[in-house]
C-alpha cells in the first residue's frame, strides 16, 4: 500500500500522528502500514501511564528508550502508532488509550469496529 494514498478510518487522507517523538512503523510520523508491518501499527493514540503499565505487563515495555531501534521511550501524553491488536487487547482490559481518528489508518477497521474507536476519540 503506497503511503501517499492511505486513508484514515473516516475515509479521508490519513493525518500525521506525531513527529516528536517520530512515530509510525516507517518512522514517518504517520500510522502508514504495508506488507512489512506485520504488527499493523495503525492506531494513533495519546499514551497514558495506565496503558504503558498494561503494555509492560504484557511483555512490551514502551517506556524504556531503545536507541538502536530508533525508539525514544514513551511517556504519558505522547502520541504513538500502536498495533491494532494491542489496542484491542487493552480495550478489552479497560486500559485502552484515546484515539486520534484522523490519524488512525483505515486498515485498523479489519480488527476494530469504527463504533468502538469512536468511543475513544480524542
Amino acid at each position: 500500500m503506497s503511503n501517499e494514498k492511505q486513508q484514515n478510518v473516516l475515509g479521508a487522507p490519513i493525518g500525521s500522528c506525531c513527529i516528536n517523538p517520530i512515530t509510525g512503523f516507517y518512522r514517518d510520523g504517520f500510522c502508514h502500514t504495508g506488507t512489512n508491518d506485520r504488527g499493523m501499527h495503525t492506531v494513533c493514540v495519546e499514551i497514558t501511564w495506565q496503558f504503558l503499565e498494561f503494555s509492560k505487563e504484557k511483555g512490551n515495555d514502551l517506556m524504556t528508550p531503545r536507541p538502536q531501534l530508533n525508539f525514544p521511550g514513551l511517556k504519558e501524553g505522547d502520541h504513538w502508532c500502536l498495533c491494532a491488536a494491542r489496542w484491542l487487547e487493552a480495550y478489552k482490559a479497560g486500559k485502552a488509550p484515546r484515539v486520534n481518528l484522523n490519524a488512525t489508518n483505515i486498515e485498523t477497521l479489519a480488527i476494530i469496529p469504527l463504533s468502538i474507536l469512536q468511543e475513544y476519540k480524542i
